[in-house]
This record gives C-alpha cells, structure tokens and sequence, in this order.
C-alpha cells in the first residue's frame, strides 16, 4: 500500500507540476528545466527517495497514534484515506492559489508579479473559499460512507501486525541519506528549482534549514546560497554591508564606501504648461522600432513619432515586472522607501488634473497606494472593468481589461474641450502584449491565426513570435485612436506624448519565454519615445530616471541625477538571484549570488574569488555591488527626501 500511495501522490503533483512548471519542457516564466537524461534521473530518484521517506515516517506515527487497533483493515482504510486528502488537498490547494496567476508559475514569480507574497497568493484564492469548504465536506461524508463498508466487509478481521517495517539500522541510514542527497541536489541549479516546486522536499528542507541555521540569521547549509559563515549573523550572503564600520558584512569588496544620494528637487513647470500624456505598453521590447514582418512594420506610428520626435536608444527596466517597474517610472527610486514623492505629486502641484485609464488592475503589489495614483481626479482601472475582463481569472494578479475598453472609458470622462481647460496628466496603460499575446478583441494585424494558450511552447516560437507583434501592432493602432481623439479635441499639439513600457519579453529567442528571470536586452531593454524634438534621451537610461526626464520635457527645471550606469535585478531588492549592471559603453555585467560568478558582456563566466583584486573585472564587479548595496541603503531610508 505505502509505494502505491508513493508513486500515486507524486504522478498527480508530477502532472500539475508540469503542467504549472513545464519542468521538462519550459514555459512561460521558466527559465530552469530538465533538459539532460542526467538531470532528470537524479531529480526522480531525490524526489522519489524523499517522499517515500517522508511517508514511511508518517505511516509510522500514525501507527503509533492507533495502538492496537493498527491491525484492523480499518487503520490501512484511515490511513490511505486522510493521507490522500490532507496531502493532495494540499497540493491542490497550493496550485489553485497559483492559477490566479495564470502566467506566474513559481512562488518567487508570483511574489515580483504582484510585488507582494505567498500570503497575497493565498488571498487570491479566498473567493474559492467556499468551494472548498464544500469539497471538504464532501469527503468527510465519502470517508463515513467507506469506513462503514469497510468495516462491515473486514467484520473485526486482524492483519498480520506491521508488515511495513525498517530495522533500525536502515531507517538511521535513510534519514542520514536524506540530508547528504537534498545538500548535492541544491548544488544542482536546475534539479534544485524542480524539487523546490514538491511538497516532500519542501517539508524536508524546511527541517533541515531550521536545524542548520546555527545563527538564526536566516541562512543554512539548506539555503540557497549557503551560509559560508553559519555561527555569524553578521555575515551571510546577503547581510547589507554598512558603509564605514569597517566590516565586509557581504564578503565582497570590502566594507562599502558611504555615497551621497540624489539631491531632493521641487518641480516648478513653466507657462504654458503642456498636456502631459503617459502611455505605458505592457511587455513591449525596445526593437519594436524597426521591427517589421513580412516586410511590414509592427508600429509604423510609434516609429513615424519617434522620427518626428526623440526617443532612447538605450532604457532599461530595472526588474522585469511591472509593480516594481512602475513604482521606480513614478517616483525615481529604484525601489522606493515609504512615503516618497511621485509624478502624481509633482503634476498636482503644478495645478495640473490627474487622470489614470489603465486595462490592469494597479491597486495590484500597492502600486496605486505608492506611487499616489487615486489621488487625481478619474482613476479607472481593470478592477473597477473587472466585469469585462478578457480573461475568466477574477484576481487582481490576473485582471486584463482590453484597450478599445480603456478608450471608451476616456470618452466618457474627456470628450468635452471643457475638461480640458486645465492642463492633464492622464497614464494610460495598454495590456495587449501581455502573456498569452492575445484576447478576444485584439485586431488581427499581422497575423490570422493568433496561437492558442495551450499551444505555446519552443516547438511553435515562429507562431508565438508573430501572434506577441500582432499584439503590439494593436497596441500602435490603440495608440492611433487616441491620437485621433486628441486632434478632434484640439489639444494634440499642446500635448508631450511619452510612450514606453516596463519591462521587454523573451520570445524563446533566448531559450526563454517571459520576462523576469534574465538580465537581457530581450527582458529588460524598453523603448522611450516622446512627440518631441530636440530632447536629450542618450542613454543608458533605467525606468528610475524617468520622472525626472518627463518633468524636464513638460517645462520644469529639474536636475538630471543619473546613476553611472543602469542597475538591474532578479527577484526582490533585498535577496535578489542575480545582480547587473549596464555600462555606459552598454555592456552588462552580470553578478550571479547564487553561485558567485561573473559574466561581463559575451565573455565567459568567472568566479568572483578568483579574480584578482587589481584586475578590471573585479573592479567592475565591486562597483556593481556597492551600487547594489546604496540601492538597498536608499530603500530602507526612513526619510526619502
């Protein structure tokens, strides 16, 4: 009975893992999979070692639990019973918190989609509450009917007592197995993302993480990276270096050298103040200018403005998900601390009208709340369209709400000239070319067969390519109609049109599908064009020095602050995968805390440690973490100004 339920539980969270995770395959979002017979023949056996472990250990306590009566058919039917329902009920109902998601298929991606955590994943899912509670029921009926049956067939009938047995000896042996298998699996990038998604492994390093975190600073030998310093709390791979105690806190570079952080400013915008128009295209990459399929362009308007206008050549998102992306475009700050200025603030201060139309719900990872969005005079987003959501997921993770109904949106509130006699600040955000690059509703431009969901994959990346630039097509066309409606009203040419987007998407043109987990140019490197002329835009640029570039094109006379280069990173701030940087020359280097290597531009990877301390690259790499370090420094300032 106990390999049966083994082999049961693992093929049904093996199906949804893949079918969530695309372990073996990839998929959107999944940048680690099992690609090598290797791989994949130690990721079965850890997992398959461990969860009979797990079991075995909970068959025993659970016999224990019993006493005598272990030996009735009724214990084998308990067992079997509640160990299928607490154990796929939990898997069930840790992937029914992940639909909500829909492309974010990973915890960690589920916490930088929505900017927020596992807890926000679970209250997703509080609306199937009910649902739940029902099926629970449900089963515990099912188990009374059974039981009776089972009962009545057995009529009091003794089993041989505790034929599932380990000697001793073996069973210390497979719990000192145990730990020495998941310590070289964690090693193993790939195979330790694939049993990370597995409720036995987690369990079981849980245990082995909280035991060998000897200083309770939150790191292991089970962690990822490992405490290479695990009886110091000061010192762990991530521990925030401060600046002149004389202590190399992080083990990089030496103690960190204290920066002065970027002047406070006040934004005064002269007369005659113009129109101000934020457009932000969900996942549009920066080579969308001059991109063109079978000979024709993807955006002739956005490249027609470009031409006419200025535009980068060179911006970069400094995370590749929107909260965060949106939060640094507002505000300035690569992670803003609490309570900092945002454009909201400077334009209502400047006696301007805010409005916001936007087909994604922004309240989503508090970007709403930072960066001060309800506090113009319209806000509408997708959570107030919810009810005409292109898609069936109710969450705000997952809410898309199609452009043309954005536009109607702006009709209702803007078409009178009269409303115009202010000047406006209005943020539209357009959605189309978010995973999976298509909705009911979008124009097909360039494509007549838009690749259905279920049939993404590598296998049909030419299909998957040309349906994401019809999306972007549409996006130029929405862009077209809005155009169109400020020239009927008269204020196109009293209006700074900036266009650009948060973050780029891979197509599997780097093996990938998605966005957020590479520091690339196809991830991370967005366009920035603006209908104006004339307007210094050389780069590099990074989302966080867009606020003062906007306010400098609509007339104000703010200092331009740029870092020396543009920072980057995976995952959160404060425990990031990876860390980069783009140059001014724009090449990358790229910091991998996992493993501790380097890679600068196409070059090789190097280890940190053995780069010697006078070498170029190290210097590179030094000054890449300490900007990390200011960058986690400013976000934890109490007092933004």
């Amino acid at each position: 009975m106990l390999p049966a339920l083994v082999l049961l539980t693992l093929g049904f969270e093996l199906a949804l893992a893949e079918r969530k995770f695309a372990l073996f395959g990839g998929g959107f979002g999944q940048s680690q999979t099992l690609d090598s017979g290797l791989e994949t023949v130690a990721f079965l056996l850890a997992l398959v070692f461990c969860q009979g472990l797990l079991f075995y250990l909970i068959y025993r306590v659970f016999r224990r639990i019993h006493g005598s009566r272990a030996n009735r058919p009724t214990f084998f039917f308990n067992f079997a019973f509640f160990l299928l329902l607490i154990w796929c009920g939990a898997i069930v109902a840790k992937y029914q918190a992940l639909s909500y998601f829909s492309d974010a298929v990973s915890f960690q991606i589920v916490r930088n989609l929505g900017g927020g955590s596992l807890l926000d994943a679970m209250l997703y899912a509080v609306s199937e509450a009910g649902l739940m509670l029902i099926v629970g029921l449900g089963a515990i009926i099912a188990w009374f009917i059974l039981r009776s049956i089972v009962v009545r067939l057995s009529r009091g009938r003794m089993i041989a007592p505790d034929h599932i047995r380990l000697a001793p000896r073996n069973l210390i042996a497979a719990i000192g197995l145990a730990p020495v298998l998941l310590f070289s699996m964690n090693q193993i990038d790939d195979s330790r993302a694939a049993l990370a998604r597995f409720n036995s492994i987690y369990v079981m390093s849980t245990v082995l993480h909280q035991l060998t975190d000897f200083d309770r600073d939150g790191w292991s030998w089970y962690s990822n990276p490992i405490d290479l310093q695990p009886f110091n709390s000061a010192r762990h791979p991530y521990a925030l270096d401060i600046p002149g105690n004389g202590i190399d806190e992080d083990g990089f570079g030496g103690d960190l050298v204290a920066a002065s952080p970027a002047p406070p400013f006040v934004a005064t915008i002269a007369e005659p103040r113009p129109h101000v128009i934020l457009i932000v295209m969900e996942s549009m990459r920066s080579d969308v200018l001059g991109m063109r399929i079978d000979g024709r362009p993807v955006a002739p308007l956005m490249e027609r403005i470009a031409n006419e206008g200025s535009f980068a050549r060179t911006a970069y998102s400094h995370v590749g998900f929107t909260t965060a992306s949106l939060k640094s475009m507002f505000t300035g700050w690569v992670e803003p601390p609490s309570g900092v200025r945002s454009m909201i603030d400077d334009f209502l201060d400047n006696g301007y009208q805010v409005g916001v139309f936007s087909g994604q719900a922004e309240d989503f990872g508090d970007t709403a709340d930072v960066t001060g969005m309800r506090r113009g005079r319209f806000f509408i987003d997708a959570e107030d369209l919810r009810e005409e959501r292109a898609f069936s997921f109710a969450a705000q993770g997952s809410l898309y709400v199609d452009g043309r109904i954005v536009l109607r949106e702006f009709d209702e509130r803007m078409s009178d000239p009269a409303e115009w006699s202010d000047p406006q600040f209005l943020y539209f955000n357009f959605q189309s070319a978010h995973f999976p690059y298509w909705a009911p509703g979008t124009d097909l431009i360039l494509t007549d067969d838009p690749i259905a969901r279920e049939d993404i994959s590598l296998a049909n990346r030419d299909d998957v390519a040309r349906t994401y630039w019809n999306s972007i097509a549409y996006n130029d066309r929405l862009l077209g109609e809005l155009i169109e409606r400020l020239e009927r009203l008269g204020v196109y040419e009293n209006s700074l049109i900036v266009i650009t987007a948060d973050h780029g998407e891979s197509l599997f043109d780097d093996g990938f599908l998605g966005h957020g987990h590479m520091l690339n140019r196809q991830q991370t490197e967005i366009p920035l064009i603006v209908n104006r002329p004339g307007l210094d835009l050389s780069g590099p640029i990074g989302l966080a020095d867009m606020r003062r570039i906007i306010l400098n094109a609509a007339g104000a006379s703010v200092p331009q602050h740029r870092a020396a280069g543009v920072f980057q990173f995976l995952g959160s701030l404060e425990r990031p995968g990876a860390i980069g940087r783009i140059g001014e020359d724009g090449q990358w280097t790229v910091f991998d805390l996992g493993d501790e290597t380097v890679q600068i531009g196409t070059g090789a990877p190097m280890r940190y440690h053995d780069l010697p301390a006078d070498a170029a690259e190290r210097r590179l790499v030094d000054r890449l973490i300490d900007q990390w370090a200011h960058a986690r420094l400013a976000a934890r300032s109490a007092d933004p100004s």
